[in-house]
């Protein structure tokens, strides 16, 4: 199984790849860990990926896509599935995904929408009250009580600026910007199958589960 996962955040998706990893005993490859795994053991790629990072840039599509193919490969050697965690954010970048695995000799198994409105995401993102004392998180999907307190030590409880709903709209408009199309592009590729992202967790994975059975991909 080579699976991408698509959705805004707010939409479950980095919680639901690490219940199918356990699952199906698959990898999740996060963008993020391979750079800094490159990086730590001061491999060339690591190098060039540092070079960009140091300079506060953003590490350029090729280093991205040679880093994620070194990684895979290995893992088509031992016939593992993965999950990309974080990778592809824009539509160039899954364009070189797509050139990698066709090198490789593989194919993309689909591209995995959870589905959940905009209007959600943002109630869902801006719920989130944290304690200044103890710095928990706690969620309040339908409005925080005048009298609500932090139910780990009591404290005061406040909203970080990250989350509230100003912020929260600005992070929707980039993602609407530059990953939403990754939607329309899979579905061209016939790669795109969604899932309702309402409900809870079990039932979210529940229905990832019953699509995967139904697609005889596991």
């Amino acid at each position: 199984m080579r699976l991408v996962l698509l959705g805004g955040p707010g939409s479950g998706k980095g919680t639901q790849a690490d219940v199918l990893k356990k699952k199906y005993n698959i990898a999740k490859l996060s963008t993020g860990d391979l750079l800094r795994g490159e990086i730590t053991n001061n491999t060339e790629l690591g190098k060039q990926a540092k070079s960009y990072m140091d300079k506060g840039e953003l590490v350029p599509d090729s280093v991205m896509i040679s880093i994620l193919d070194k990684k895979t490969i290995e893992f088509e050697a031992k016939k593992q599935g993965y999950i990309l965690d974080g990778f592809p954010r824009t539509v160039p970048q899954a364009e070189a995904l797509l050139e990698m695995l066709k090198k490789q000799d593989v194919t993309l198994t689909m591209a995995l929408l959870i589905d959940v409105p905009e209007h959600e995401l943002v109630r869902r993102l801006s719920s989130r009250w944290t304690c200044k004392n103890c710095s928990a998180t706690v969620g309040y999907p339908d409005g925080k009580p005048d009298d609500a307190i932090c139910s780990q030590c009591g404290g005061e409880i406040y909203q970080r600026d990250d989350d509230k709903k100003e912020t929260i709209e600005n992070r929707m408009d980039v993602y609407m910007k530059n990953t939403a199309p990754l939607i329309g592009f899979f579905r061209n590729k016939g790669l795109l199958e969604s899932v309702d992202g309402f409900g809870s967790l079990e039932q979210i994975t529940q229905r990832i589960i019953m699509l995967f059975t139904e697609k005889d991909i596991v």
